[in-house]
């Protein structure tokens, strides 16, 4: 008779930039070490703010990483003994990782391993970031993390980007995003148009 699959755990933080993602993240994966587990930290290859071996939080804690394209490599990257190891894996910026689910799905359910996830739910338009929302219903648990609104110092649930790049993947820190409750983040937005439109209608009018 087969022995049974061990069992795994997946446990998944969302939230706006700015939110203290990656420092729960890390505090996660620093209490599963003290408490004698074998862990790794993974971030995506495409995040060179900080270096490559290390996730930073924004107010300076690090931590060992590794960098890579897809989390279906680590085993490759580490070597299968030190993969067979592993007890937790933390991922951040899991957003950007398109084999997230997959990757979640085979560690925790088939490897017994805890996979400890955080990344943005939403990107600058508030529409879906990556494949974290589909980690949700695999999840053991679900923290949804607020940051403080930079104009008024409320709770903010959203993130605004300052620029007018309008591509969905773009890497970057306070100098592109900011963190904004519903009302600044309605009123950033609309803002933005406005200024849009003056800007068009100035061209138009200098052709």
């Amino acid at each position: 008779m087969a022995s049974p699959s061990p069992s795994g755990e997946i446990h998944v933080i969302l939230g706006p930039m700015f939110a203290g993602k990656t420092t729960a993240l890390l505090r996660r994966i620093q209490a599963e070490k003290d408490c004698g587990r074998s862990v790794a930290v993974i971030k995506p290859k495409r995040d060179t703010r900080y270096g490559l071996d290390s996730v930073v939080t924004h107010d300076g804690v690090r931590m060992p990483c590794f960098s890579l394209s897809k989390l279906s490599s680590l085993r490759d990257k580490i070597g299968d003994a030190a993969y067979q190891k592993l007890n937790v894996i933390g991922i951040d910026e899991a957003q950007f990782f398109k084999d997230l689910y997959d990757f979640c799905c085979n560690a925790a359910d088939l490897e017994g391993k805890i996979i400890v996830v955080a990344g943005l739910d939403g990107d600058y338009l508030r529409k879906r970031f990556g494949s974290v929302l589909d980690v949700v219903p695999l999840a053991d648990s679900v923290t949804k993390l607020t940051a403080r609104c930079e104009i008024c110092s409320r709770r903010a649930f959203f993130t605004l980007r300052k620029t007018n790049d309008t591509q969905t993947e773009l890497i970057a820190g306070a100098d592109v995003y900011m963190p904004v409750c519903r009302q600044h983040y309605v009123n950033g937005k609309a803002t933005k148009s406005m200024l849009a439109l003056q800007v068009s209608s100035t061209a138009q009018s200098l052709k």
